[in-house]
């Protein structure tokens, strides 16, 4: 499908976030959820950058937030309609949000969200 706008896109990602269980969003730590337009290789989705929750003993001080980023162009690359986006926008954040909480693509797999 064609790409949808920058101000959307963040829109679908922001819809995600807020589809997340609060019990989980409370246990999110020192984490931020950026949509950009593509990452490395191009025809990422998403991608989990920091430390996960579950191996985070010496982590702390001034520590930068992890960040997970949500991939404008290679989502719509991918999807053929804009129902198709919110889904996998949806898919994609929670698939990076489970890295965070250190849970990885075997077991994502395994439920389903690979």
């Amino acid at each position: 499908m064609e790409p949808v706008g920058v101000v959307e896109f963040e829109r679908l990602v922001a819809e995600a976030l807020d589809g997340l269980p609060d019990e989980l969003v409370d246990l999110m730590d020192n984490v931020v959820v950026l949509a950009a337009d593509r990452g490395d290789p191009p025809d990422l989705l998403g991608l989990y950058d920091g430390v996960p929750l579950t191996q985070r003993e010496d982590y702390g001080g001034l520590v930068m937030p992890d960040r997970i980023l949500v991939y404008r162009l290679a989502l719509c690359e991918v999807c053929g309609d804009a129902d198709e986006l919110r889904h996998e926008v949806a898919v994609t954040v929670v698939h990076e949000v489970a890295h965070h909480f250190g849970i990885d693509d075997d077991r994502l797999d395994e439920l389903g969200w690979a």
